[in-house]
């Protein structure tokens, strides 16, 4: 067993594998010492990426006590639909409702496209089971020895190796898909259970979670065994999954579809953190990479949780950070579609990538836009690798705009301000959608080029403040260093007001935290530590979706019924006397929080080097020759008027003639927008 690491004795590192650049942020066992850098990523191989971010900032892996790493490799392969051939086993006549789904269609007024995403699993791959488990747990029809070795039977001529399993009702009652688990994982090495890893109502949902997670089984296993290879044996390793904590390799090794949020989850919780050190009340998360950006409420220094999403299509009910993708990011494609200008979602990805890479690219993007504009200096190498061509980016943007019948800059302010419009509309979504003010919140601007944009989009929604928080570039890896250990389930309670069972509800509970504690106890950290928090799921009768009840009182259906009545009437502007239901319980086991950073003050330099300047464009048109100034350079708490480029070694902040900054002791910077303008 693993002693908890209470104290550093060698380095941690956090290490966040995107798909363009890998970020790394590395901190001395005392705290005191912070490095940073960006390593090309290694799509097929992420295994190097890890070695090669250890040297990237200066180390040896023997020096490394403990890696924290998010990654894409579950999300890709859903996005992209890189499926393992996969078989089900469900209860006889269930077979087809991974095809039948929901009934809805994805796209409402385009009978030219598929109305819903194929199937996971074709119809061969289906396979039934003669048992029947009742919504109130009993058993109706048992499973026999011999059925449980007949479709063992039909599963090896199928050819597969790997199998998920969903029986009706197994939420209530496993019995028969433990039974069936275990003889089949004595015949598959790839198998998945859905009582254990989605135990809720919502058949199709359960059965599409189950599927994803027993296809990403195989993945996740071959990369963390090279991970094991590779790493000293004193040296551990953990990964960030979707609700913005950390898990060890051992759960996520039968769990993986817990990773299919793991780099916007770390950048989540990056943000909780500064929220709570800055005092922060409300913020978003305004993440902009090269494919897309992300964006996610954090209210009272939490982020907003969601057990029901849907990722490339596919639907997956797990507890995951409620991040609102788009895509838009410094990689989308600017092109005309019937005479009008659109950006995004299609990307020059990493390979070729955007023209100013100079990699091949030749379609426009936002970030041959941000060249031509002078928001990005034509002379920086991105991630040590990439240097750029400003001619390859003015060559894309002209082509573009001759179509338009524009100015090449006119066409380059045409694409910011499309993107900046699109990215609004994210924001507000992300907001008005949860029945909250958007000119209440913050914007905490990270990733590669969410600093560059953030003031004109928190112009566009009203937004007076902007914090740009220290590593914005790799902000993501920081929150993987953060990262305190924690293990999250949702499960089905189904239990009505008027019909309360206090004792049945608190034995339920008391078991779920029980075998939620367990990963971390085996993990080293004593049981009496523990923190636990949950999350009610209430509906009236009648309802088709539950409202999500923080810290719920469910020890008292009278303080239950009252958190229940005002959440409605926030979120729907009204509530009724009628009756409710207690659908679901999110039970969340948290290790404590370990303060990682020593008290670091950020520089404050009495005489900075002589600024330079660029020419900048900004959107309402000014063009200005704009102080270039450092940002390790900048003194504390001194007001500075835009406009301003303040650059460090990996990121952009563009601050507008009209807004102001000051950078705090910590090294955060803070723009306050004028929202006359």
């Amino acid at each position: 067993m693993n002693a908890p690491l209470q104290s550093q004795t060698g380095w941690r590192l956090g290490i966040d594998i995107g798909g363009t650049f890998t970020d790394v942020v590395a901190v001395s066992p005392e705290g005191t010492q912070h490095r940073s850098a960006k390593v090309p990523s290694k799509p097929n191989l992420p295994i190097e990426a890890i070695t090669e971010s250890i040297a990237a900032v200066g180390l040896d892996w023997e020096q490394v006590q403990e890696i924290v790493h998010g990654t894409t490799i579950v999300t890709n392969d859903i996005v992209e639909n890189k499926f393992r051939p996969c078989a089900i086993v469900t209860t006889k006549g269930y077979g087809d409702t991974i095809e039948v789904g929901r009934l809805s269609r994805r796209h409402l007024y385009r009978l030219d496209l598929e109305p819903k995403a194929r199937p996971l699993v074709p119809r061969e791959l289906r396979f039934e089971v003669d048992e029947r488990v009742l919504s109130d747990a009993s058993v109706q029809t048992h499973l026999t020895d011999a059925q449980i070795e007949h479709v063992v039977a039909e599963l090896k001529a199928s050819g597969v190796d790997t199998v998920a399993v969903c029986l009706i009702h197994a939420f209530r009652n496993p019995v028969h898909e433990i039974a069936l688990g275990a003889k089949l994982r004595t015949a598959f090495p790839y198998v998945s259970l859905s009582h254990e890893i989605s135990p809720e109502i919502r058949e199709f949902e359960r059965m599409s979670t189950t599927v994803l997670n027993a296809m990403m089984l195989a993945k996740i296993k071959s990369h963390l065994g090279k991970i094991d290879e590779r790493k000293p044996a004193e040296s551990r390793i953990f990964l960030m999954h979707s609700a913005s904590g950390m898990a060890t390799p051992d759960l996520i090794s039968e769990r993986p579809l817990m990773l299919a949020m793991s780099g916007p989850a770390a950048g989540v919780a990056a943000t909780c953190q500064v929220a709570r050190n800055l005092g922060i009340r409300n913020a978003l998360t305004f993440d902009m990479g090269g494919t897309t950006t992300d964006v996610c409420l954090i209210v009272d220094g939490r982020a907003d949780i969601a057990a029901n999403r849907e990722l490339g299509g596919q639907k997956i009910r797990l507890p995951m950070v409620a991040v609102d993708s788009i895509g838009a990011g410094g990689g989308s494609i600017a092109r005309l579609v019937s005479g009008a200008l659109e950006v995004g979602p299609q990307s020059a990805g990493s390979s070729p990538g955007p023209a100013c890479y100079g990699k091949g690219g030749l379609l426009p993007t936002v970030a041959d836009s941000d060249v031509l504009l002078g928001y990005l200096s034509p002379t920086r190498t991105l991630g040590g690798s990439v240097r750029i061509a400003p001619a390859k980016a003015e060559q894309a943007i002209a082509e573009l705009a001759s179509a338009l019948d524009f100015s090449t800059v006119n066409a380059a302010l045409g694409i910011a301000r499309v993107v900046h419009s699109t990215m609004a509309r994210c924001l507000r979504r992300a907001t008005v959608e949860r029945g909250v003010d958007i000119r209440d919140f913050d914007l905490v601007a990270f990733g590669g080029a969410g600093p560059m944009h953030a003031a004109e989009v928190a112009r566009l929604c009203g937004i007076r403040k902007i914090v740009v928080p220290m590593f914005s570039s790799g902000f993501s890896a920081l929150g993987c260093v953060d990262a305190t250990m924690n293990f999250s389930r949702q499960f089905t309670v189904d239990m009505r007001s008027a019909e309360w069972d206090g004792d049945r509800l608190s034995t339920v509970l008391a078991a779920e935290a029980e075998a939620l504690a367990q990963p971390l106890v085996k993990a080293g950290y004593p049981r009496a530590d523990l923190l636990i928090s949950r999350t009610a799921g209430i509906r009236y009768s009648g309802q088709s979706s539950e409202i999500s009840i923080l810290d719920a009182a469910l020890d008292d259906a009278t303080a239950l019924g009252r958190q229940f009545t005002q959440a409605h009437e926030q979120f729907y502007g009204y509530s009724t006397e009628e009756p409710w239901e207690l659908v679901t319980v999110r039970t969340e086991v948290s290790a404590p929080a370990r303060n990682l950073h020593a008290s670091t003050q950020h520089p404050s330099r009495a005489d900075a080097d002589a600024a330079t300047f660029r020419r900048v464009i900004f959107e309402n048109g000014t063009q200005a020759d704009t102080p270039v100034l450092n940002r390790s350079e900048l003194r504390t708490n001194e007001r500075l008027q835009g406009p301003l480029v303040i650059e460090d070694e990996w990121s952009t902040v563009i601050v507008p003639p009209q807004d102001s900054l000051w950078a705090d002791q910590h090294g955060n910077l803070h723009i306050e927008v004028d929202l006359a303008q």
